[in-house]
């Protein structure tokens, strides 16, 4: 079972929620962050970067002292205010008329290291450094970790009745995504849902924020070793997560673009595409992948439908069934030539949410020679992942909507 506190979070007041408010750190770069940032923005915390004439590179020492300076400056200023006592918070998210309903809470860094608090992904060491040093230096969690656990009745029933009161704040961002948050402060009720997980929810899922969960639980490792009287429940043993109940969750395609054709031919690339699976051209409209262990590829203007032959895969092996093992062992790997999806430069990755004519744009625009699109991986395919202690192919799993940063700051005082 999960271990589970609430928080006084630090939030801004609810006449500037919009203001401050900001996309998460890694969804844009200094540029785009620089642009977008109004004066009370999370980023100037988040990518503190922005605030040097030119940016500076995000690792330079100057960048993480701004960082704290301007995380001191908004709370002095009135920006982000403390709560009186700690609560859980509802954040609901709607995105193309569908609303999840995730629950702020603190989790235990002693599940992530018991392995209650389940990956899906490995990490790597240098994000993993950074994040680290952000949470260190600002003995806060500025940004939540997006976590997803198996529907519980009573947590939804929860839920539902806290949604019924009127929210804090209501917004829409730039992407159209609507935003909105309620406050749970009734003792019992707090008391009631630190029960229910405690007692009934097996495990957390990190569904995004890989990095980040392990920043926060290396963070509480190290307080714990800096202090002789350490009891397990000092507030650096919990880090701040939005939690969403599986079935709510929809994880969207997350494809991929390649530079070139290994030295092949438009034509030779079809032929050995043939032998592991049924092509069929489909002409110069965008063709979406249709099912499971159905691809679609852009190729010379054309659009093609490709199935993977029986026998090509492992419906029986949780890694061996996915479409990303299937396009990196069968295509990547056995015909462009593609090793190691995290390292090759050859390729790239493009998140769903950019739609399958970002793919055809790329490769018309020169810069890539051919695009793959795959059907999404589903929530039931990651939960399976996660239980079997297995790992997912680099670049599986693209939740949309991001959360959104600056609804709620979890301080580790």
């Amino acid at each position: 079972m999960v271990r589970v506190k609430p928080f006084a979070a630090i939030r801004p007041p609810k006449n500037i929620i919009t203001e401050v408010a900001a996309p998460p750190y890694d969804v844009l770069n200094s540029q785009e962050a620089k642009a977008m940032a109004g004066e009370k923005s999370l980023l100037h915390i988040t990518k503190p970067e922005i605030d040097f004439d030119p940016i500076l590179p995000d690792h330079d020492p100057a960048v993480y002292d701004k960082a704290v300076e301007n995380f001191k400056l908004w709370q002095q200023k009135g920006w982000l205010v403390r709560d009186e006592k700690p609560c859980y918070y509802v954040y609901a998210q709607t995105m193309d008329a569908r609303t999840q309903y995730g629950l702020v809470l603190c989790a235990h860094t002693d599940d992530y290291a018991a392995g209650t608090i389940k990956k899906h992904e490995l990490t790597r060491k240098d994000k993993e450094d950074d994040r680290m040093t952000h949470v260190r230096i600002q003995n806060a969690n500025i940004e939540p970790v997006f976590f997803s656990f198996k529907d519980n009745a009573e947590l939804s029933q929860i839920v539902e009745d806290a949604i019924s009161k009127p929210s804090e704040f209501k917004f829409v961002d730039e992407n159209g995504f609507g935003h909105e948050f309620w406050v749970i402060a009734c003792d019992n009720v707090i008391a009631r849902i630190t029960e229910i997980f405690e007692t009934e929810v097996d495990a957390f899922y990190v569904a995004d924020g890989h990095h980040r969960t392990a920043a926060a639980a290396r963070v509480g490792a190290e307080k714990r070793e800096q202090n002789p009287a350490h009891t397990g429940n000092e507030e650096y043993n919990y880090f701040m997560a939005v939690c969403f109940p599986e079935t709510q969750l929809k994880i969207i395609d997350y494809n991929r673009v390649v530079k070139d054709l290994n030295g092949l031919t438009e034509e030779e690339l079809i032929e050995k595409l043939s032998e592991d699976f049924i092509v069929e051209k489909k002409g110069a409209e965008i063709y979406k992948p249709a099912a499971l262990h159905n691809f679609s590829m852009y190729l010379g203007g054309e659009w093609y439908s490709f199935t993977a032959k029986e026998g090509r895969y492992d419906d029986s092996d949780p890694i061996g069934v996915l479409d990303v093992t299937i396009l990196s062992q069968l295509v990547l790997d056995k015909i462009l030539g593609i090793k190691d999806l995290r390292t090759d430069k050859r390729i790239d990755f493009v998140g769903g949410i950019r739609g399958l004519g970002e793919l055809s744009r790329r490769v018309d625009n020169g810069e890539m020679k051919v695009a793959f699109a795959l059907y999404p991986v589903s929530m039931k395919q990651l939960i399976n992942i996660a239980d079997s202690g297995n790992i997912m192919p680099p670049k599986t799993t693209w939740f949309e909507p991001k959360l959104r940063s600056g609804l709620a700051i979890h301080s580790l005082d």
